[in-house]
């Protein structure tokens, strides 16, 4: 039997790579086929969006699209500005980040440092349910439960529309807590236990622990968590449809309005009415290629943080 001593050169035959099995090469091509599909996929829904909104800029002026403040291509009297689909989008954006924000981290310290085993393996997904729940269902629960109370607890005489943002705001809060919360907690739980410890030692408390140990070591892991979160508020298309309304016609300087969101615009035009060569019809793609820049945006600031606040433990 030979004997390698330290410091002795191995042989070739003890590093040369082992036979490939046959399954391996099937794997490695299915996963080389999940990233091509993937590619491809991005790169369609870009040209599908691009084409059409270059032809619909062509007739259009990008600075009244960008500027305008009446958004009215359905009306006889049609105006281009797409500022109205804009704030009302980032108002419901704002109240569900706002809302989601502090009850996901929140809840996910809770699981991550203050709930006993038990108590985590039956809270967790109890409290991912509310991610597989249609949002349809949400919208529904939005005007017809929340919106009642909403305009009952109001303090002044006026009053929140049938169909406002606030609600709709509030509902998709309420919808992504699940997102945020599972996705910072599973972070936290990355963070190694030795750093706890550490803290432990030095007779710090939980609280600081939590605060001062462990979210700072999750930062990147939380922050792609909010930003997942908050793409998915933009995104969203049922709930504004039903809890905020379609109206487009001005700005929504109040969140206690009704008005259209960009995606529940895409989805009222959509519906077969207009002529596809029409003009009406290119304003769908103009919208969502500005819904697309907005979330690409924010994903790539998102990877900026993510890789700014990274940590790597051995």
């Amino acid at each position: 039997m030979a004997v390698i001593t330290p410091g002795a050169p191995v042989p070739a035959a003890s590093v040369r790579r082992g036979r490939r099995r046959p399954g391996e090469r099937i794997i490695e091509g299915f996963l080389v086929l999940a990233a091509v599909v993937s590619i491809a996929t991005t790169i369609g829904i870009v040209v599908s969006l691009l084409f059409p909104t270059v032809e619909f800029f062509g007739e259009v002026s990008i600075v009244e699209f960008a500027t305008g403040t009446q958004w009215t291509p359905l009306f006889d009297i049609k105006q281009y500005g797409v500022l109205p689909l804009l704030v009302g989008t980032l108002w419901v954006t704002l109240i569900a980040t706002v809302i989601a924000v502090p009850l996901g981290i929140g809840a996910a310290i809770y699981l991550s440092e203050y709930a006993r085993p038990g108590t985590r393996r039956l809270l967790k997904p109890i409290l991912e349910v509310l991610a597989g729940i249609p949002t349809v269902v949400y919208g529904f629960f939005a005007l017809t439960f929340l919106n009642p109370i909403l305009v009952g607890l109001w303090p002044s005489d006026d009053k929140p529309e049938f169909q406002n943002l606030l609600v709709a705001g509030i509902a998709m809060g309420i919808m992504i807590v699940p997102t945020v919360a599972s996705l910072a907690e599973d972070a936290m739980s990355a963070v190694p236990h030795s750093l706890r410890e550490g803290a432990y030692a030095l007779a710090s408390t939980k609280m600081q622990v939590a605060t001062r140990v462990v979210v700072p070591g999750a930062l990147s892991g939380i922050v792609a968590a909010i930003v997942l979160g908050v793409s998915r508020a933009l995104g969203e298309t049922m709930i504004v449809t039903i809890a905020a309304g379609l109206k487009t016609a001005g700005i929504p300087w109040s969140p206690i309005d009704g008005a259209a969101t960009m995606t529940s615009y895409i989805a009222g035009a959509a519906q077969g009415d207009l002529p596809v060569d029409s003009l009406d019809y290119l304003t769908i793609f103009a919208v969502g290629t500005t819904l697309f820049l907005f979330t690409f945006a924010l994903n790539a600031l998102s990877i900026r943080l993510v890789r700014k606040f990274r940590e790597v433990y051995e």
